[in-house]
């Protein structure tokens, strides 16, 4: 008989629960069919919200633009940068703070009225320089004008990477110079560099020039030897010696 009360008793109170799981069910449900639509109603509110385009220019004192200002909305977090003109623009909305900042000028922030209506709106901003101007100051690494005069009078010695360059460049020189018809001058050296420009475009993608190759270069080499370009006109030889003879004087008779 117990064991039945028992048995009873479990199966009402598994009954109470169920019971009891499906009105709490119910009850959610009912609570987020309620709730839905204040959801939709509030994303319809925020995405209704509206927007104010503000633009101008930024100056300084002397109505000088000033580039590189950063121009920051408070409410939507957004900024912007001026151009070099000075001019900006920036997304805001009614009731921002936008503020304006830049190296070397005072803090500035304007406010958007929150009863706007307008889509744009234009802010022009005089920026009030924030640092002190001073003389202009010359350091040099002198203490006194007569240290100054002693180091500059003072011989120093020439580097010998300098003296080995002016020795390199006075050897060049005399060897171009001693050439046949090469004369080292600036016309000289234009001409030379305007032969090779043109030379290495006229052969461009090409097999390099060989005049091995080149009848008139042979025949320019043979008319310059029959010049004496082979000879060396430094060493000539010795003219030879006049003999004098001597007059015989005829025997009297």
């Amino acid at each position: 008989m117990l064991n039945n009360v028992y048995f009873a008793d479990s199966n009402w109170l598994r009954y109470v629960i169920t019971v009891y799981s499906l009105s709490l069910n119910r009850i959610l449900y009912t609570a987020l069919l309620f709730l839905l639509p204040l959801t939709c109603l509030k994303s319809q509110i925020i995405s209704t919200e509206r927007f104010v385009q503000v633009s101008g220019i930024i100056v300084d004192e002397a109505t000088m633009p000033v580039p590189g200002v950063a121009v920051i909305s408070k409410k939507l977090r957004r900024a912007s940068i001026s151009e070099r003109t000075g001019i900006y623009s920036i997304t805001s909305t009614p009731g921002d703070t936008i503020f304006f900042r830049a190296l070397g000028y005072k803090r500035y922030h304007t406010v958007i009225p929150a009863n706007y209506t307008d889509r744009h709106c234009k802010v022009d901003i005089m920026l009030e320089i924030d640092t002190i101007p001073i003389a202009e100051v010359t350091i040099l690494p002198w203490k006194t004008y007569n240290e100054f005069i002693r180091d500059i009078t003072r011989e120093k010695p020439v580097d010998p990477i300098i003296e080995n360059m002016n020795e390199n460049i006075a050897s060049i020189y005399v060897a171009v110079t001693n050439q046949i018809g090469v004369t080292a001058s600036p016309e000289a050296g234009y001409r030379y560099a305007m032969e090779q420009n043109f030379s290495a475009m006229s052969t461009r993608n090409q097999y390099p020039i060989n005049n091995l190759l080149n009848p008139l270069a042979w025949t320019k080499f043979f008319s310059e030897i029959k010049k004496g370009l082979l000879k060396n006109e430094t060493q000539k030889k010795p003219a030879p010696a006049k003999v004098r003879k001597k007059k015989t004087k005829s025997a009297k008779n």
